[in-house]
């Protein structure tokens, strides 16, 4: 898992060429929607705003000859009043266009009155530098349905002055958010069935889910002595070197390799780099690198071991300078090469039915913390290029087949900075190598380094991603982190999006790592293994989860193992099933991604893929309102289906097999539940359908 701390940032000044594949979410404005403001307001709308605002605002606009601008105090808004009560039974939502001017970054809140009385308020995200459509339905404002719509008003959320923001092309829209778009020739591209991945999972997880790839990760796994089979715990349980249960070499290496292929499914064993590994005392017993005998007294020890401390001293500082030998040997890659060949000449090679995947140990970025028993000083770039070096040649050579993952950092700091550099802010890391971001940097010089051999050591940069905001790992779903929880999946994909957490950039980061890829080391593939968006027990939780599965699909990543998230009870696990084997038979969601345009995908979003095994294309529709019913209607485009569509619904925690529908003139209507999960498989009619033409295999996919 991963530790949340503030690093300073500084801004990013590569430039890099991106190919996004966005969901798109304009909305044509057609008649029978209200329009309020178009270059002045219309239809009698009055500004009763209590900011200071310019509806004739010449710069900048995002369409026609003005906009509003808006210069808001503590609390004050634009507020724009009907001139009568609008019945809105004939409208979804309100849209506008907004736009943070040269700064952005401001906090601003969304309300609508009924009769003059405010509804609930609904947050917007800190605003960007351009423009940007909200679309924001009215059952989220409390004005679904209702008669005595007299106004809205864009406030301050924070109780302080808001630099000057801008407003334009704002009305009530009448076209429903479930409107979606599905064109079965565009954006086509293979999806990796590697990224339906998990951590952990026990063979009849792995059976149930369907799941292609299981990973064997997380803190203890830096310290793995194959030799003792044991490991020790770092921060994660008192820094504890424990005596294993069976002491055979390797033992739980290969229990994790044969319980995952009994499954049908691939093991990925860590390979640990961070220079020692857990040793144990007499007669295999464990040991405590922090021991409250030989350190003095700590904030907190093992209830079930006095003398095993947490490394913090009673006055709140970390011991220091204590003996790594304690409870560790020092270890390099001559310690790991035997038992890489013992796994090879046991399963053999990973191309040949053995163990394909090799990741090099876990979040060195945070070595200095939770592993500071050994590792008390953040690696510098050098230090992670070398053993990238070092430990993937040492695969290579055990099994040239088998692939290589790193650096498995846990978070953007380090992304961006070497762990050096981010423990020593100011420090000289970054400047030693040309002021570049640090996943560059090493992109570059495994590239260079390959060449030089002739053949891939890095096969795969891997990462984890963690939303980093205040709830939505928890297992909050109240209304606020609910709507958080949707907005923040944007994470992933969008570089509009500003994260809503203390890391405050435009992370976009699986475009951004295959721009860096496609810059420095073209043809190295993309791995997020871990990530968890939290709400597992709820409905919020799993529309999280089916939006990331499908965000990974359509953005080309290829491989992503979740961390966590594995009861079977919860509607999350549900969310994993939709792909992988929702009905019971272990069918799946189809294995080319095609092009789909949705309204607002903070609200509904959509994915789409036509099946290899029978040509059906599958279509996953991800509501992620809170409550009540959203009508869907799936418009399908440059694909032949038959009459009728089968149908699976999750919107508890069990999924269920609902009626089939029709298929009209393209067109599939259906009441979705808010929040739910469903698979449409639309059958093709065609009995031969041809490969479509503008496939473009992406490059690198296993």
């Amino acid at each position: 898992m991963t530790i949340r701390r503030s690093v300073l940032l500084r801004t990013l000044r590569l430039s890099i060429l991106l190919t996004v594949m966005v969901q798109a979410m304009a909305v044509p404005t057609r008649a029978q929607d209200l329009s309020i403001y178009t270059d002045s307001l219309q239809n009698g709308w009055q500004n009763w705003s209590w900011a200071t605002t310019n509806f004739s605002n010449t710069s900048p606009v995002h369409a026609g000859s003005d906009s509003i601008a808006v210069t808001a105090g503590a609390w004050a808004a634009m507020y724009l009043h009907a001139p009568s009560a609008v019945d809105t039974s004939a409208y979804s939502s309100l849209s506008f266009w907004i736009n943070g001017g040269p700064a952005g970054g401001q906090l601003l809140q969304v309300a609508a009155t009924l009769a003059g009385t405010g509804q609930a308020s609904y947050s917007l995200s800190p605003l960007t530098t351009g423009w940007q459509q909200i679309t924001i339905p009215l059952s989220t404002l409390g004005a679904a349905n209702a008669t005595n719509m007299d106004g809205f008003w864009i406030s301050d959320r924070s109780g302080t002055s808001q630099p000057t923001f801008y407003v334009d092309d704002v009305s009530l829209l009448s076209l429903p958010i479930g409107n979606v778009t599905i064109d079965a020739t565009a954006n086509v591209h293979p999806i990796s069935p590697y990224i339906y991945g998990v951590n952990w999972g026990s063979t009849a997880q792995l059976s149930d889910l369907n799941s292609p790839v299981n990973r064997s990760g997380g803190n203890a796994n830096s310290m793995y002595n194959w030799q003792l089979n044991a490991t020790n715990r770092g921060g994660d349980w008192y820094f504890e070197s424990l005596a294993p249960a069976d002491s055979t070499p390797g033992a739980d290496e290969d229990n994790f390799v044969n319980s995952t292929k009994a499954a049908g499914a691939e093991p990925m064993l860590t390979v640990p780099i961070i220079g020692w590994v857990a040793k144990l005392g007499p007669n295999g017993s464990s040991l405590a690198s922090f021991s409250v005998a030989k350190y003095g007294a700590q904030k907190s020890a093992d209830p079930w071991w006095a003398d095993a401390g947490n490394g913090v001293l009673a006055n709140g500082s970390n011991v220091t300078g204590n003996d790594p030998n304690d409870a560790a040997v020092p270890s390099d890659v001559n310690t790991v090469k035997p038992d890489l060949t013992r796994i090879v000449n046991k399963y053999g090679q990973g191309a040949s039915g053995g163990v394909k995947f090799f990741i090099l140990d876990n979040e060195p970025g945070v070595w200095l913390a939770n592993h500071r028993d050994v590792h008390p000083i953040g690696p510098k770039m050098d230090e992670l290029l070398n053993d990238i070096k070092a430990y993937g040649t040492a695969v290579k050579a055990a099994d040239p087949t088998a692939q290589v993952l790193a650096t498995e950092e846990w978070g953007w700091p380090n992304f961006i900075n070497s762990a050096y550099d981010g423990q020593n802010p100011g420090g000289t890391d970054r400047a030693a190598h040309n002021n570049m971001d640090q996943f560059p940097y090493l992109l570059q010089q495994m590239s260079q380094y390959d060449a030089s051999l002739g053949h891939r050591t890095l096969d795969y940069l891997s990462w984890h991603f963690y939303t980093s905001g205040t709830n939505e790992q928890s297992s909050d779903a109240s209304p606020t982190t609910a709507l958080l929880r949707n907005r923040s999946t944007r994470q992933l994909w969008d570089p509009n999006y500003l994260s809503e957490s203390w890391i405050n950039a435009k992370q976009y980061i699986i475009p951004r790592m295959q721009g860096w890829i496609n810059t420095y080391y073209p043809g190295t593939k993309t791995a997020i293994t871990e990530y968890d968006w939290g709400g597992e027990g709820s409905m919020n939780g799993a529309t999280a989860e089916a939006d990331i599965l499908g965000i990974f699909g359509r953005q080309g990543l290829d491989l992503a193992t979740r961390w966590g998230g594995l009861d079977s009870t919860d509607p999350s696990y549900q969310a994993m099933k939709m792909y992988r084997n929702y009905d019971g038979s272990k069918s799946t969601f189809g294995d080319t991604s095609v092009g789909v345009t949705v309204v607002n995908c903070d609200y509904l979003s959509t994915f789409a893929a036509i099946r290899s095994s029978d040509h059906a294309l599958t279509i996953m529709v991800v509501n992620k309102t809170l409550s009540g019913t959203t009508p869907v209607t799936l418009n399908i485009a440059n694909f032949n289906p038959k009459s009728i569509a089968h149908v699976w619904q999750l919107s508890s925690s069990t999924i269920t097999q609902q009626a089939d529908v029709a298929v009209n003139s393209g067109k599939i209507n259906l009441t979705v539940p808010g929040p739910s999960v469903t698979l449409f498989v639309v059958p093709t009619a065609l009995t031969a359908p041809p490969a479509p033409t503008n496939l473009t295999a992406k490059a690198g996919i296993a």
